[in-house]
C-alpha cells in the first residue's frame, strides 16, 4: 500500500533513492488533470525519445541531465527547470546521477 504523502512536510529528493544501472520513479500526485512523478536516473540512464500530448515541467533536484528538445540538447542542473512543449519529441539522459520532478498538466489552453 501507498504511504499517504497528504499534509506532510518532506524532502522531496528523499522519496526517491538511486539504484545503480537504474531508472526508479514515484508518483506523487495522479489526477484526471495531471501527474506529479519523481524520478531519480543513475549515470548515463536516461528516457529514450518520445512524444507526450501535454506540456510538461522538470525541475531537477540533483546532479544533471541532458534533455533533448526537438532535436535541440540542453544541460539542465540541480536547481533549474525546464518545460517541454506538448507534441514536441524530446529524450533525457543522465549525465551523472540526477533526481527531477515531473509534473505533466492534461488540459489545452
Amino acid at each position: 500500500m501507498e504511504e499517504n504523502l497528504y499534509s506532510r512536510a518532506m524532502v522531496l529528493g528523499d522519496l526517491v533513492g538511486y539504484q545503480p544501472g537504474a531508472v526508479v520513479s514515484r508518483t506523487i500526485l495522479d489526477k484526471k488533470t495531471g501527474t506529479v512523478t519523481l524520478f531519480s536516473f543513475a549515470a548515463g540512464q536516461g528516457l529514450s525519445e518520445h512524444t507526450a500530448p501535454f506540456d510538461a515541467l522538470v525541475y531537477i533536484l540533483d546532479g544533471e541531465a541532458e534533455i533533448t528538445i526537438s532535436g535541440e540538447a540542453r544541460l539542465v542542473k540541480s536547481g533549474e527547470m525546464i518545460i517541454m512543449p506538448a507534441n514536441k519529441p524530446h529524450a533525457l539522459r543522465g549525465i551523472k546521477e540526477f533526481k527531477m520532478l515531473l509534473i505533466m498538466i492534461r488540459g489545452e489552453e
